[in-house]
């Protein structure tokens, strides 16, 4: 996604834009090799929404007549976080499916004047020039070539290779944040029966005290599908039936288990790990070649529970396409700054979501345990009050700055709550 939304940048400042996609396409629906996350919940959150759309006029309807699913946040979609419901409201609408669907979509899309896809080459170094990057080296499994390029934007992934490349050609690798977080990942395709969450779309429960289990239950494309997918810090979900069921029992409210037992399995339990979350600071290197930009997880991955992966990558889209509408000059260093903007409230606010888990092993300063404090309050003011759950949403949706989270509206929600 962030390769097909970063070239969707490019098409605006270049006459040739190609892909290239280590997987060969599949059949419809099916999830590549190279998206390992792929058969598990996605979720498009309400501002990676507003952007598909004013990158791709049209394609939220697209999606929902070819049987996607979207409903507005809070009003029919329940949310449990710390172990309370949050009050319904309305933040803005979300778009739920399978990711090689929307996938699919996105690159139909891309199907247009200038834009090549090479599928079946993976990306294996860079052709550069004194010190300029001017191409990528590629390998269709019978012998390498140089695919020349005025520019090449690396979106391999968290796997990618970049630090390697760069020292190729001398430059320092990034400095890297990174916090362990060792989520585990366990997902199932069903059939439930009618109107199996009543008016409701969509389930998401998080990790409470003394439990650090999640679970996600989305309503995808196709005729009564869902799809669920349960969550656990260190404490990984199974991948047999009753082990997924019995593990599925210890988060679910009765009466979704309830439904869930009547349901029938379309798919294999599949199974994902997801061990740390990673941030590559680009935007501190002092120096850095010329003709060449980093985007998605190679830049940042975050805990995947929180669903921001496709959203920031399209906000990285967007930082990209500004960025080259104001000329080359120094394009590396403009766009890892504006980029670096973009990512830092997101990670602060996935990071801090992740040291609430006591589970999780790493340093907790003070200035954590008081935000902590008083997070755990905005979060018991979900439960209670409208506002103060349309408001939190807001942010968690990427549509408001976490900064929203301090203002004077909200901090009269969280010293209000009581415990």
């Amino acid at each position: 996604m962030a390769g097909l939304l970063a070239a969707r940048a490019l098409v605006e400042s270049y006459d040739k834009v190609t892909v290239v996609e280590r997987d060969l396409p599949l059949a419809h629906g099916e999830a590549r090799r190279g998206v390992p996350q792929g058969k598990h919940a996605h979720l498009l959150l309400a501002r990676g929404k507003q952007l598909l759309e004013q990158m791709f006029p049209g394609i939220t309807d697209e999606l929902v007549a070819g049987g996607a699913v979207a409903f507005p946040v809070l009003e029919q979609f329940r949310s449990q976080v710390i172990g309370r419901d949050v009050r319904r409201g309305h933040v803005g609408e979300f778009v739920s499916m399978t990711r090689p669907f929307l996938e699919s979509h996105v690159r139909q899309r891309m199907q247009v004047r200038g834009v090549t896809f090479l599928d079946g080459h993976d990306a294996v170094g860079l052709a550069a020039t004194d010190g300029r990057v001017t191409g990528a080296r590629v390998d269709d499994g019978h012998g390498e070539r140089v695919l020349d390029a005025d520019l090449v934007v690396d979106a391999l992934g968290r796997g990618a290779r970049n630090a390697a490349w760069l020292a190729e050609l001398g430059y320092p690798a990034p400095p890297t944040d990174e916090l362990h977080v060792d989520i585990g990942y366990s997902s199932r395709l069903l059939r439930t029966p009618h109107d199996a969450l009543g008016p409701d779309k969509a389930m998401l429960i998080g990790p409470k005290p003394g439990l650090s289990r999640a679970m996600a239950l989305f309503k995808v494309e196709g005729d009564s599908r869902w799809l669920l997918t349960l969550v656990g810090y260190a404490d990984h979900p199974p991948t047999d039936d009753e082990g997924f069921m019995d593990f599925a029992r210890t988060v679910v409210p009765d009466e979704t288990f309830a439904m869930l037992k009547e349901s029938e399995p379309l798919s294999e339990i599949r199974r994902f790990r997801f061990p740390t979350s990673r941030r590559r600071r680009y935007d501190k290197l002092r120096s850095f070649p010329e003709g060449l930009l980093v985007a998605g997880d190679a830049i940042c991955s975050f805990n995947p529970i929180y669903g921001q992966g496709m959203s920031v990558a399209a906000m990285q889209a967007e930082a990209l396409r500004r960025t080259l509408a104001g000329g080359d000059h120094d394009l590396a260093r403009r766009y890892f700054r504006a980029v670096a903007r973009l990512v830092a409230p997101v990670w602060r606010l996935a990071v801090q979501a992740d040291l609430a888990i006591p589970e999780i092993q790493a340093p907790r300063p003070l200035s954590f345990r008081l935000t902590n404090a008083y997070v755990e309050r905005l979060q018991r003011a979900t439960s209670l009050d409208e506002a103060a759950a349309s408001r939190f949403f807001r942010v968690t949706s990427l549509v408001d700055p976490p900064s929203r989270l301090f203002g004077p509206a909200m901090a009269w929600h969280a010293l209000r709550t009581h415990k």
